[in-house]
This record gives structure tokens, sequence and C-alpha cells, in this order.
């Protein structure tokens, strides 16, 4: 039986500047947390110290170290202003940094700019796209969400060319704060450069950078992820990527780093 995120966050022991949580087996990625897990995990620490914060509007995301088991995430406020509040969040196991974020959150107010220059690809509803995986999913963390291929190819196929688009979906996204359920929906694809490889190869997110679009989006239901490389060398990629829900709706925007051994 899977442990959902919203169990796991359920069953924390609230501290008074963060929380304890219990990582299981199902979600690891290797040997350590599946990234978007130890973000969320980081992110839910800072609202449960934290009362009436304003809507995540970014975050800044360090995977310093792994993780797995028994975890704290202990939060503290940077600066409170008038309409910005920053937090930094860090994720540990015993004494052992694993995660570091900084958040910014931030009322929102009214203004004479209204742009929206961030398009959903064109690509089929999730219903007529085949599945991910076409047998079991890679990683234990995998099995929490539902996939299914927009464009790019699969991992480990070698016919991509470092543009992927993949739709995914939590299977159980009950009891989850919106935000917290977005980052750990945002973080599921594989790095856009892993259909271009013949065969699975060991990766590891070094950073990731995500602005919210949407303040209101629940992270429930389809999500369409895309992620483009635009440089590949020397063991490293970097890469934008962008969320949408099921309408076209832009949810997230961000990019990342990834150290590639293969």
């Amino acid at each position: 039986m899977r442990t959902s995120l919203g169990a796991m966050l359920a069953a924390a022991r609230i501290e008074g500047d963060g929380a304890g949580y219990t990582i299981t087996g199902e979600w690891m990625q290797g040997r350590t947390t599946y990234g978007g897990l130890s973000a969320a995990l980081c992110l839910a620490g800072t609202l449960a110290a934290h009362a009436d914060l304003p809507p995540l509007r970014s975050a800044q995301i360090a995977f310093i170290g792994p993780a797995g088991g028994d975890v704290t995430a202990r939060s503290r406020v940077l600066r409170q202003g008038k309409s910005m509040t920053y937090t930094e969040a860090d994720l540990r196991q015993g004494e052992a940094l694993a995660t570091r974020c900084v958040f910014a959150f931030g009322s929102g107010r009214e203004s004479a700019i209204g742009i929206d220059r961030f398009p959903m690809p064109a690509v089929p509803a999730p219903d007529a796209c085949e599945p991910l995986w076409r047998k079991r999913t890679p990683l234990s963390f995998l099995q929490q969400f539902d996939a299914r291929v927009g464009f790019g190819g699969r991992p480990g196929d070698g016919t991509g060319n470092g543009d992927i688009a993949y739709w995914f979906r939590l299977r159980e996204p009950a009891g989850i704060p919106s935000a917290v359920r977005l980052l750990a929906l945002a973080d599921t694809p594989p790095p856009a450069v892993m259909p271009m490889f013949n065969t699975f190869a060991p990766i590891s997110t070094a950073t990731w950078q995500i602005e919210v679009l949407d303040t209101g989006a629940s992270g429930e239901g389809w999500h369409l992820i895309r992620s483009t490389a635009e440089t590949g060398a020397n063991g490293y990629t970097s890469q934008t990527m962008g969320m949408w829900d099921e309408q076209g709706r832009p949810v997230l925007a961000g990019r990342q780093m990834v150290a590639l051994f293969g």
C-alpha cells in the first residue's frame, strides 16, 4: 500500500519552527527522496510554522544531499514587508542538510499590466496520449503519479531532441495544501535530455527555481509539464520548464540545473 503525500502530512510531528515527517520507500529516487517531495515538505513545514502567509510567488531550491526516513523541515522568516514575505526552509535527516529552499510569498494587487505570453504547447488531451511507462515505472516515487507522453519521446529510447512535454497527475491529491501539491507535481518529469540517451542514465537535479503564475491553481487533475534543454555539456544540462492545467492555463514557470552521469 502506497503512503500518499496527504497521509504523510497528516502524520507530521509539528514543531515550533517546522515539522517532522517520515519519508517512506515508495517516495525514493534511488538513494534519496524525490526532489519534488523534498521541496513540498519544506513548503509544508513553512506553512505549518508561519500562519497567514500570502500566496506563494516563487521558490529557489538547492538539492544538497540525500534524505529519507525521518526528516525535519524547519523554517524561519528572512524578511516580512508590506506585500512580500521571504522565508528560508531546510530539510534535514538528523544533522545532515538535504534541501534548502527560499520561498517568496506575496499579496496580489491591482496593476495596469496584464500579459500572458506563455501558451501551452499543442498536444493531444491526456486520454489521447500513450502512457509514459510501457511496463513498470523505473523509480519508486513515480508510482504516485499517472503519466502520459505529449511529445518528445521516452527516457532512454534515443529518439529525443531535448524538448519534452508530458502529462502528469497526482494519484492521491487529497489532504494537501494547493501550493504544496503544485511543488510535488512540478518536478516529476525526467530531464529533457533523457530521451536522447539510448538507455537510462543516472541524473541528479542540483538546483530548481520556480515562479507561480496562478496562485489559485489547485494542482489537482492533469497538468502538462514541458521541459526544454538549453545547454548540455561536461556532465550538466540547463533547462527551462513550464506547467499548464488541462484547460491550458499557465500555472508555473521554472528552470533547473541537472547533473548527468552518462
